[in-house]
């Protein structure tokens, strides 16, 4: 879930994978792994020509797959480059940047939810870690 920092303050739900749900944890906890991660790799590829990554931007939803263009500066221009948004989002809280949704997307897919009360938040963040700490390699095999 990405939620709208004024305003309404609305949700946007994104399904990520597991992958990708490990790897946000990995960086909101900041673990290092003892080899890069592949978010990391596009971070260092990225940097090592010289781009870094600047923002992302979610811009649409097609029959519930959403799109995000992921924004680098790279000796002056800014280069979009079409994303997954989890992919984004990873890269994203890896490098700091802030992440941004199109205003005609949140207008059709945000969702006001009532405020809760601070241990239901705490309740809702506790559990996910609790889901994302269970995960295990094996989870992932087909």
């Amino acid at each position: 879930m990405l939620r709208e920092q004024s305003g309404e303050r609305r949700l946007m739900p994104i399904y990520i994978g597991a992958p990708e749900a490990s790897s946000i944890h990995y960086a909101l906890e900041g673990l290092q792994p003892d080899r890069p991660l592949t978010h990391d790799l596009l971070i260092n590829i990225a940097e090592s020509l010289d781009a870094q990554p600047v923002k992302l931007v979610i811009t649409k939803v097609e029959e519930n797959t959403y799109f995000a263009d992921l924004h680098f500066l790279q000796r002056g221009k800014v280069i979009a480059i079409s994303c997954r948004p989890s992919d984004g989002v990873a890269v994203a809280v890896r490098s700091g940047i802030p992440i941004f949704a199109e205003k005609d997307l949140l207008d059709a897919v945000g969702k006001v939810v009532p405020a809760t009360a601070p241990e239901d938040a705490e309740e809702i963040i506790d559990d996910f870690r609790d889901f994302i700490d269970s995960i295990k390699p094996e989870d992932f095999q087909g």
